[in-house]
C-alpha cells in the first residue's frame, strides 16, 4: 500500500499537516475519494463505515483546491448537529495547519451568534454549519453563497430525519447552480435516494465495504433480562464485569439519559449526560471531559451518534434499541475505530430479539448472547483487578522511607496473611456488600424451541429429557477447575462461548465440583469444544479438557 506521500496527492503543507497528525496510509474510502476530487467536478455519493476517515477523504482535496484570493467562501459543509460540525471544523483546522491564510468558520446553534458574525466579516473560505443556524445568518443578511463551488452534505440522511427538509431546500436553493456536491454518510438509509435525486447531478457513487454494514472491528453481543425494571441493574453488571471500559451508553429519550446518568452519579459511577437541552457550553464541557477521559461513562441520545470522534472506546451499549438498523450502525460505530477492536451490547428483554435478528440480516453481522453477570463473577473479576494493579504500582522508596517505620510499627500486629486481606478488602468490599444478595438477572428458564435466540449456547433443564438426550448424541467432557476456582454452571457457560464463539451447540448437564467439573455437549461438537477450550485461561490458570466418554 502507498503512504500520502508516494501518491503525490497534496502540496507540501498539506503533507507536513498529514505527518504531523499521524497519518500514513490513506484508508479505502480516501483511496477512492482523494483522487476523484482532485481530478473531476462530478457530483459523488460516498459511503463507507464511520470511523473510516470520511473527513478527510472530503476535506483535504478541498484545502487543496481552495483559492485562497476569494473574498467569498468556497465551499460549503452542511452536518446535522452541533458536535458533528465542531469536529469536523477541528479536523479541517488540523489539515491547514501548515497551509498559510486559510480561513474555516464554524456556525452553529447554541454560541453566540455575534460572534459568529464578527468571524464572517474576515476573508472567509471553508463554512462548516448547521441548517438552523446558516438559515438565521441568511436572514439576517449576514452570510452569502455567491462564489460556493464545493457543497458537501456530511450525514445528509440524519439532517432529513432531524426535520431539516425546509431548511436543506432554503440553503441549496441560494447556492451557483455550477457547483460540485458531495453526499457522505455510513449507511445508506431511505433518505438517501430523495437527497441525491434533489440535490444532486448525476452523481457518481464510491462505496468502500457494503451498504449500511457495520464495522468489522466490532463485535456485537446482547444481554437477555426478563424484566423492565430489571435492566438498570443489568447495566451496572455490565459495567463492573468490565473494570477498564470507557463506553458510550445510548438511550432512547432525553428524559431515559437524564436518568440513567443521575443513578450512575448516585451510585459513584464516572459519569454524565450528553442530549438536545443542554446550553452549547455544557455540551463542549461535557464532551471534553470524555474525550479528554475525565469522564468514564457518557449517556447520550442519539444526537451524538454522529460525528462523535473520540479515540478508544471500548464499549457502546444500548440500553434502547434504535428503531432503525442505520442508526444502529452510527451508534455502533464510535467504537472499534482506526484499527481498535470494541464491543457493541444490546440489554434486551426476549421480545426484542427478533429486532436484533432483523439488524443481523441488514447489517451483515452476527449478535451473540452473553449471560449477564452473576454478583460472585463481579466480585471475582474485581478483586483480581485490584491484585493487578497492587502487582503494577511504581512506589517512590525516596518518599515513602520517612513514614516507613512508623507505618511497620502501627500493621506489626498483624501477620502477612491478615495484611494481605485486608488490603484486599480494601479494594473491592464495596462489590462484596452490594452483590453478597444479588440474585441471577438470566431467564432461569427460556424456551429454547420457540424462541429466537441468535445464541445457541444455552444451558435449560426443562427442555433437557432422556428422549432429547436420544435425539442427539452427547459427550462427556472433563474440565481441570471447580467451584475451588470459582466456577459457577453461567461460568462455565460463557467459557464454552468464549472457545467456540457461540457456535450452534446444545448443552446438557453440568456439574460442578470442589477441583473439577463436568458437563455433557452434543457430539459432532465435541472436538472444536476440546481445541477452543485448551487455548485460553480462568483466572489466569490453563484449562485442562478431555473427554470422559
Amino acid at each position: 500500500m502507498k503512504t500520502f506521500q508516494e501518491y503525490d496527492f497534496f502540496d507540501d503543507n498539506i503533507i507536513q499537516a498529514i505527518e504531523d497528525i499521524g497519518f500514513k496510509y490513506p484508508t479505502p474510502i480516501q483511496e477512492k475519494v482523494i483522487p476523484f476530487l482532485l481530478s473531476s467536478e462530478k457530483d459523488i455519493i460516498a459511503l463507507a463505515q464511520t470511523g473510516t476517515g470520511k473527513t478527510a477523504a472530503f476535506g483535504l482535496p478541498i484545502i487543496q483546491k481552495m483559492n485562497l484570493k476569494s473574498t467569498f467562501p468556497k465551499a460549503l459543509i452542511l452536518c446535522p448537529t452541533r458536535e458533528l460540525c465542531i469536529q469536523i471544523t477541528r479536523d479541517l483546522c488540523r489539515f491547514s495547519k501548515f497551509s498559510s491564510f486559510i480561513k474555516i468558520v464554524s456556525l452553529y446553534g447554541g454560541a453566540n451568534i455575534n460572534s459568529q458574525i464578527q468571524s464572517l466579516k474576515k476573508k472567509t473560505h471553508i463554512i462548516v454549519g448547521t441548517p438552523g443556524r446558516i438559515i438565521d445568518l441568511i436572514k439576517r443578511k449576514k452570510l452569502y453563497f455567491n462564489e460556493i463551488q464545493y457543497l458537501v452534505l456530511d450525514e445528509a440522511d440524519e439532517m432529513l430525519n432531524m426535520g431539516f427538509k425546509e431548511e436543506l431546500d432554503s440553503i441549496i436553493e441560494k447556492l451557483p447552480k455550477k457547483r460540485q456536491s458531495l453526499l457522505f454518510s455510513a449507511t445508506m438509509s431511505r433518505y438517501m435516494n430523495v437527497i441525491a435525486h434533489k440535490y444532486l447531478i448525476d452523481p457518481i457513487e464510491i462505496v468502500t465495504g457494503k451498504k449500511n454494514i457495520g464495522a468489522d472491528d466490532v463485535k456485537h453481543v446482547y444481554y437477555i433480562i426478563e424484566q423492565l425494571n430489571k435492566k438498570y441493574l443489568a447495566l451496572k453488571r455490565i459495567l463492573d464485569i468490565n473494570p477498564d471500559i470507557y463506553s458510550i451508553i445510548f438511550c432512547g429519550t432525553k428524559k431515559e439519559t437524564k436518568e440513567i446518568s443521575e443513578f450512575l452519579i448516585k451510585d459513584g459511577y464516572n459519569a454524565d449526560a450528553l442530549y438536545g437541552d443542554l446550553s452549547q457550553a455544557q455540551r463542549e464541557s461535557v464532551m471534553n471531559r470524555f474525550r479528554n477521559k475525565n469522564l468514564q461513562f457518557l449517556v447520550a441520545t442519539d444526537v451524538a451518534a454522529r460525528g462523535l470522534d473520540v479515540n478508544n472506546i471500548t464499549h457502546v451499549i444500548n440500553y434502547n434499541l434504535p428503531k432503525e438498523s442505520e442508526i444502529y450502525v452510527h451508534r455502533s460505530g464510535r467504537t472499534g475505530r482506526a484499527g481498535n477492536t470494541g464491543i457493541s451490547a444490546c440489554i434486551i428483554q426476549t421480545k426484542e430479539i427478533r429486532n436484533l435478528k432483523d439488524f443481523e440480516k441488514k447489517i451483515g453481522k452476527n449478535f451473540y448472547r452473553v449471560m449477564v453477570p452473576t454478583g460472585e463473577e463481579i466480585c471475582e473479576k474485581q478483586l483480581f483487578y485490584f491484585i493487578e494493579k497492587i502487582k503494577k504500582v511504581v512506589v517512590n522508596d525516596k518518599l515513602m522511607k520517612k513514614f516507613l517505620p512508623e507505618i511497620q510499627k502501627n500493621l506489626e500486629l498483624f501477620d502477612k496473611e491478615e495484611l494481605i486481606k485486608r488490603f484486599s478488602w480494601i479494594g473491592f468490599n464495596h462489590f462484596i456488600n452490594f452483590y453478597k444478595n444479588s440474585k441471577d438477572l438470566n431467564p432461569i428458564f427460556y424456551n429454547k424451541k420457540n424462541s429466537k435466540d441468535l445464541n445457541p449456547v444455552f444451558y435449560n433443564k426443562k427442555n433437557y429429557s432422556s428422549s432429547y438426550k436420544k435425539k442427539k448424541i452427547f459427550s462427556k467432557l472433563f474440565l481441570n477447575i471447580g467451584s475451588k476456582d470459582n466456577l459457577t454452571k453461567l461460568g462455565l457457560i460463557n467459557l464454552i462461548n468464549q472457545a467456540v464463539d457461540n457456535s450452534h451447540i446444545n448443552i446438557g448437564h453440568i456439574k460442578i465440583l470442589s477441583n473439577f467439573s463436568l458437563f455433557e455437549v452434543e457430539k459432532r461438537y465435541r472436538n472444536k469444544i476440546l481445541i477452543g477450550m485448551s487455548r485460553i485461561n480462568h483466572l489466569g490458570r490453563p484449562i485442562s479438557i478431555e473427554i470422559k466418554n
